[in-house]
């Protein structure tokens, strides 16, 4: 699922951070913990050049724990720091303020040296639609500043936000890429809710879902949808959707099963699943 995708607003957007990066000591870029590999921007690292960086997986209530942990591992021997969080429940930020302060600490003994007292470290967050970016900032700040909601593109503007800590946070809209040449990073996407249901069909999306969790995720496939060795084994993936489709007591309505496999990943029904895994080969 090769897609194009972006809007004016996000062509903006990038612009915009690109002109305000040197307001900034640091970049928080956001991540779906599902996702460590496909929700990151390729474009990021030309935006930020050397400005200092972390890279913060949300949404690790929902990803395999020993798979965030090897991506955190990853991240390190590329010379990132990553923090994993979970934004919804309030789990983890102790961790983001610890790291920022750790990344910075030079140069804020820097400023000191030269009498500048309570300097205020100005970090910039970034991530594409839906990885819970809005949600992370309100956390930080402690009340509801920046708008947020289950679905792509929600926030519109960049604004500063003043945090607890000695932090000053600026928002801005979610990033996409101009095209998504990989068809499986645009798969996974569409599996965590980043691009708009509407732009993708739904029995492509299935069907690369089970045929990631026939090889990745067996026992839980099976156990979740009582399925045996020979539904498996003796089935091609489509056979496999349309054998689904049946148990599930939808005839031959494919896209109706397609939609619930996708909502069953999404709320946990398989247990918690990372589609991106270190060391895999991506196209192209």
């Amino acid at each position: 699922m090769a897609l194009q995708w972006y809007p004016g607003h996000m062509n903006k957007a990038k612009n915009q951070v690109q002109d305000r990066l040197k307001m900034v000591d640091i970049v928080l870029e956001i991540v779906d913990a599902r996702l460590p590999f496909s929700s990151r921007n390729p474009i990021l690292e030309q935006i930020i050049d050397q400005k200092k960086h972390i890279i913060i997986l949300n949404k690790a209530d929902l990803a395999d724990p020993k798979l965030t942990n090897d991506w955190k591992v990853n991240f390190e021997q590329e010379g990132t720091h990553s923090v994993e969080l979970d934004a919804k429940h309030n789990k983890g930020l102790g961790k983001i303020n610890n790291l920022i302060h750790s990344e910075l600490a030079e140069k804020v003994a820097k400023y000191e040296r030269n009498g500048v007292k309570n300097y205020r470290i100005k970090a910039m967050c970034i991530g594409i639609p839906n990885v819970g970016k809005s949600t992370i900032l309100n956390r930080i700040v402690g009340k509801n500043i920046a708008i947020t909601g289950n679905r792509p593109g929600v926030t519109k503007n960049q604004n500063w936000l003043k945090t607890k800590y000695d932090i000053d946070l600026l928002d801005t809209p979610g990033i996409l890429w101009p095209k998504i040449d990989d068809p499986k990073v645009g798969m996974k996407l569409a599996l965590s809710g980043a691009i708009k249901d509407k732009i993708y069909a739904p029995d492509d999306v299935a069907i690369y879902a089970l045929n990631f969790l026939e090889t990745h995720y067996l026992e839980r496939l099976q156990d979740t949808y009582g399925l045996d060795k020979s539904d498996l084994f003796d089935h091609t993936t489509p056979e496999l959707l349309m054998l689904l489709t049946q148990k599930f007591g939808y005839k031959d309505d494919y896209d109706r099963a397609s939609r619930r496999i996708i909502e069953d990943i999404r709320k946990l029904k398989l247990g918690r699943v990372t589609f991106d895994v270190p060391g895999e080969f991506y196209e192209e």
